[in-house]
């Protein structure tokens, strides 16, 4: 098609435009050598540089570029030329360019009266004009007004001899920047201007200094105001950051915001509320499945998530889905379905606008329009059109719903049960009814919670989603095998949060995760206790595809470095975000683990994985700290025990032995420095909790040695003073993070220690000595087996796996790999050096003991079993204690 077509096929679709061409006998010819491309920021400034710009000829040339570049894009869009994208960018740079020009022009000839507006240091200010809505976001619509809010840094005067504050001065710009854009003349308009997303709106002043703002966002800044600041960008002026700095805190909560849900639904409600009254059903904007419906799936993420996720604080709504479907939040089939429709939709928007420049969103009535409509649009007829919109619509309402829309219903079945515990009525018969065991004590404990101090210093609206929680509560609880157990640790739970509503608001909006949540204190103390510590970990149980994600630790610790380096050097941040980084991975883990997804050998082998990925970003982000004698360190850390050993459990301390092997002879203060660092840095319990408890006490000499040995003088300790015990400890450490060739040198020490010559018949008197002082230590205070000391126990089974270690790895140096003593059990046996079938039962039997001991630790009890449930798994250990060491 030639330009005349184009432009003929677009008067057809717009009156507007068809009127527009006859009053301007310019535009089509303006129109035509540019029509086979979109037009650039450049191309308005050349435009308006086309005319010497002052007081007069302002307004009539914005209001030319205005017609020229919009019908630009219109011509390009009717004719299938330009995306949405295009055409939405070229609205937006309309109103950017407009502004700017006529600010800079404006303040001008206002300096040149008044001065110089001047800050405290002197400084000169100009006016920040923020472009809110789709303005700020770039998606203007093709006949969309444009909300503004006026800012300016700070009080002062300006420097003329006729001077007059800065907040006068700002005023006047702002008033005459108004009528710049928005006044109708001969020429038309260039956008109306809606600033009533100012601070008090109407009744607030026209412009606002930074002070003014920060004090109106802590005082009386609302909900809705925070989902319309998402949108804000700075088109003018200056000082943008610490502008960004003081809107960031009002926008997005530093934790979890679950309670914009709630809010958004509400500004929702009053939308779909004002629509039906108005009878908008229609309306491809504020309707049912419309345009703002996909813009709230987008910030309500956006508001939850954005305080802790700098990577959500985006402005386009595309742009925002795309981030969110990365994140996992919005299934990326859920996303296309959603860009889908927002790309129907506001093309739709567009040629209802096309055909008068009227700023509506609602489908014409009239016959002939809504088949100029369909044609516009591609369509044969309007039926058909109806068709895809209608899917289009039913999608979106669906997707809004399923955000929106699951939080459960106020009127449950025990809510008189739960109001009259409220009001110290509640019977302990009534508890029976439902399941519960000891009626008595849980209703004692349901009263008490009702009228202890916490729940009553709960806000209103904190005490309704507690109302709206709690006879949930009492029906999950009942359902599971222990309820009064289960009751206690919710009660528990919801007294940790109760500071923070945004975590009572997620459970009830999400009820799916509470009824995931009631289960998981049921099965396990240790695990209402971790999550009572580390409330933020809620927001795990909003996805079940966690439970099935393989754990990729070599991706989650470049993630890890990525984030910590994204936090510029602030160690406090990155102290807290490591911290709640390693508790979801935990948190993970232990979802895995009560679902039946993990044995304990895997669970360990994980938890191992993730210690050693949080040490080795540990030892990087504490190097980069120190003062540092070389550009790279030759720094090892070593693990000892059950970080050794890979058989980390949920709460295990890490024993650990920092080593170098560097010839600088500065070094050694500065590895003591880094080592303490280290300690200091995984030990220290901050606002986001604890990593590890380290003890270091397995270095050479212990507590009374260097808290950091070279390579050389560990060697030198290990074979002339190391006691038996202390190489058997050996068998079960391993390099964990650090420098690599550090850490090959010693596991190649370790072998040859390992391997050393030793007198059997010694090594095994000096096995049983410190076995025989362990019992003494730890001996059996109470009925029942304790699973790790008493005869027939998980030390036994490692004793007799360090001794076939330390006094066979000399002629069978497989022994000396650190697979675990259920492997080395295996090797032991393939090598003759105990019966098979012995090592085969005591291997199932340590694996069984440690299952039982894992399933107690999850319930916080010790390692004893009052009964003989697992005296069936002492008789091989015992058998092959007996068989080793010639002693029952």
């Amino acid at each position: 098609m030639t330009a005349a077509d184009l432009i003929a096929q677009a008067a057809a679709y717009s009156r507007h435009f068809n009127r527009l061409c006859q009053a301007r006998p310019w535009l089509a010819e303006r129109l035509a050598p540019t029509l086979d491309r979109a037009l650039t920021r450049e191309d308005l400034q050349a435009f308006l540089a086309e005319t010497a710009l002052d007081e007069q000829t302002l307004g009539p040339r914005l209001r030319q570029l205005k017609s020229w570049a919009a019908s630009h894009a219109m011509v390009r869009d009717l004719a299938g030329l330009a995306p949405l994208g295009e055409v939405t960018t070229t609205m937006t740079l309309i109103a950017e360019e407009a502004i700017r020009t006529a600010q800079a022009l404006l303040h001008t000839q206002l300096a040149t009266r008044y001065g110089q507006p001047r800050g405290a240091d002197g400084t000169a200010q100009a006016l920040i004009v923020l472009g809110m809505g789709k303005l700020g976001g770039g998606e203007l619509n093709v006949s969309s007004d444009i909300d503004l809010i006026f800012a300016y840094p700070e009080d002062g005067d300006t420097d003329g001899a006729r001077s007059i504050s800065n907040f006068d001065f700002f005023t006047r710009l702002g008033r005459q920047l108004i009528g710049a854009i928005s006044e109708h003349t001969a020429e038309g308009y260039v956008f109306r201007v809606d600033m009533r997303l100012r601070p008090n709106g109407d009744s607030g002043p026209l412009v606002a200094s930074f002070d003014m703002l920060e004090n109106y966002f802590v005082t009386q800044g609302r909900e809705w105001e925070r989902y319309a600041w998402i949108k804000a960008r700075p088109l003018t002026g200056e000082k943008h950051a610490e502008l960004k700095n003081i809107a960031r805190p009002f926008i997005f909560r530093k934790y979890l915001d679950f309670g914009a849900i709630d809010a958004m639904r509400s500004l929702h409600a009053q939308i779909r509320r004002e629509v039906a009254r108005r009878d908008m059903a229609d309306n491809v904007k504020l309707g049912p499945g419309g345009i703002r419906e996909i813009e709230f799936i987008a910030q309500v993420f956006q508001l939850i998530r954005g305080g802790g996720d700098r990577g959500l604080q985006l402005r386009p709504t595309l742009v925002v889905l795309k981030a969110l479907a990365e994140r996992g939040q919005i299934s990326p089939d859920t996303v296309d379905l959603l860009n889908a429709a927002y790309d129907f939709l506001r093309r739709l928007e567009h040629r209802i606008q096309y055909l008068d420049d009227a700023q509506t969103h609602d489908i014409p009535e009239n016959p002939a329009d809504r088949e100029a409509l369909a044609h516009a649009m591609g369509y044969a007829d309007y039926a058909a059109l109806a068709v895809d919109l209608a899917t289009h619509r039913q999608l979106v309402s669906k997707h809004f719903s399923e955000v929106f829309g699951e939080h459960a219903n106020d009127d449950h079945p025990l809510e008189p049960l739960w109001r009259a515990a409220s009001e110290q009525r509640l019977e302990p018969a009534s508890l029976a009814e439902l399941g519960y065991r000891d009626a008595e004590e849980s209703c004692t404990r349901l009263t008490a919670f009702t009228q202890g101090a916490r729940l009553r210093s709960m806000g209103t609206q904190t005490r309704q989603r507690l109302d709206t929680i709690m006879p949930q509560v009492l029906e999950h609880a009942a359902a599971r095998p222990n309820p009064d157990d289960t009751l206690a640790r919710m009660i528990a739970l919801i007294e940790g949060i109760g500071r923070r509503p945004a975590y009572l608001a997620l459970l009830m909006e999400y009820p799916k995760s509470l009824a995931r949540v009631i289960e998981l204190l049921s099965a396990s103390s240790w695990a209402a206790t971790y999550l009572t510590r580390h409330p933020l970990l809620l927001d795990e149980l909003l996805d079940n595809r966690l439970l099935a994600t393989e754990h990729d630790w070599p991706a989650f610790a470049r993630e890890l470095a990525a984030t910590m380096d994204g936090l510029n050097g602030d160690v406090e941040r990155q102290m807290d975000v490591m911290r709640e980084q390693h508790h979801a991975q935990v948190f993970r883990l232990l979802n895995q683990d009560l679902a039946g997804l993990l044995t304990v050998e895997h669970l360990s082998d994980h938890l191992s994985a993730l210690a050693d990925v949080i040490l080795e970003e540990t030892l990087r982000l504490n190097w980069q700290r120190a003062r540092r004698h070389a550009p790279e360190h030759r720094f090892a850390i070593l693990g000892y025990g059950k970080l050794g050993g890979k058989e980390l459990g949920y709460a295990s301390d890490l024993d650990l032995v920092f080593i170098h092997d560097d010839p600088d002879p500065e070094c050694q203060t500065v590895y003591a420095r880094l080592g303490a660092r280290i300690n200091s840095w995984l030990d220290s319990h901050t606002a986001a909790g604890h990593l590890f408890e380290t003890d270091t006490r397995l270095r050479p000499n212990g507590e009374s040695g260097l808290m950091v040995t070279s390579l050389a003088a560990f060697e030198q300790y290990q074979r002339e003073n190391a006691w038996v015990w202390e190489h058997q400890a050996l068998t079960r450490a391993r390099f964990c993070a650090g420098n690599r060739e550090v850490g090959e040198k010693f596991e190649a020490l370790r072998d040859q220690l390992l391997r050393l010559p030793r007198d059997p018949n010694k090594l095994r008197a000096d096995v049983l000595a410190m076995r025989h002082k362990m019992r003494d230590a730890f001996a059996n205070k109470g009925p029942g087996f304790e699973l790790k000391h008493d005869a027939g126990g998980l030390i036994d089974v490692e004793f007799i796996v360090q001794y076939l270690v330390l006094a066979h790895a000399r002629q069978h140096p497989e022994l000396c790999a650190n697979k675990g003593n259920i492997a080395l059990l295996g090797m032991a046996a393939q090598a003759g050096l105990i019966p098979a079938d012995l090592a085969k039962q005591s291997a199932d039997s340590y694996r069984a003991l440690r299952h039982a001991q894992h399933g107690l630790r999850l319930n916080q009890q010790k390692s004893r079993v009052p009964d003989d449930s697992l005296d069936a798994w002492r008789i091989p250990v015992r058998a092959l204690w007996q068989q080793v060491f010639g002693e029952d």
